[in-house]
């Protein structure tokens, strides 16, 4: 049995490449395909093995499809894990971090749009307040769900959805948890302002 060929496209590689590493702070040039994050990936056997070393090949080769569109980027939880495996210090979190972006910014349909809704959710609350508020985080994340369902019709997986995530909020406020009320950080205006910055520096 024989393994099919890779195609290289250079064409895309070296802009891909460059825009990820610009984005992202990591110097893809430097995986060598040692696969000791893939050993370290906690969620590999949640997103079929495509492993950190797979999703840097991927950008290394031209693959923008693949880098944009697979289940590492939106189900890796960046524990750093494979960051502190690699011998050359690659941050596989920032890498998937950056390629979320670009792939909303394509206006790629995600395969977990709940991920989508969290991410969205738990970011806007940050930023407005300079931490995460509990009470507004689960409440704007359950909206854009029960948006979404109303959309597709699914009035039952509303009904569903809701009554666990009541059940997990009471939960949550029996051991102090969940807290009422809006807390704000010192300077929020400064996670506002680099906010800006960042959405600036990379269009």
């Amino acid at each position: 049995m024989t393994a099919s060929a890779i195609e290289v496209a250079p064409e895309v590689a070296s802009p891909l490449i460059t825009e990820v590493m610009e984005r992202s702070g990591q110097n893809l040039l430097a995986c060598y395909q040692c696969r000791r994050c893939a050993g370290a990936c906690s969620v590999g056997d949640e997103t079929g093995f495509f492993t950190p070393d797979r999703l840097i090949r991927s950008i290394l080769i031209g693959d923008r499809q693949t880098a944009l569109n697979n289940e590492l980027i939106w189900k890796c939880v960046s524990c750093y894990t494979c960051g502190i495996r690699c011998p050359n210090g690659i941050q596989t979190g920032r890498i998937t971090e950056t390629l979320k972006k670009m792939a909303k910014e394509a206006h790629q349909t995600s395969p977990h749009p709940r991920v989508v809704h969290f991410h969205d959710a738990f970011v806007g609350s940050g930023v407005r307040w300079g931490r995460v508020n509990e009470t507004e985080l689960m409440a704007v994340y359950e909206m854009k769900n029960t948006a979404a369902d109303i959309k597709k019709m699914d009035f039952a997986a509303v009904v569903a959805e809701v009554t666990r995530q009541l059940k997990l909020a009471m939960a949550m406020f029996r051991l102090g948890r969940m807290h009422f009320g809006f807390l704000s950080a010192k300077g929020r205006g400064e996670i506002k302002r680099l906010r800006k910055k960042a959405k600036t520096t990379t269009h």
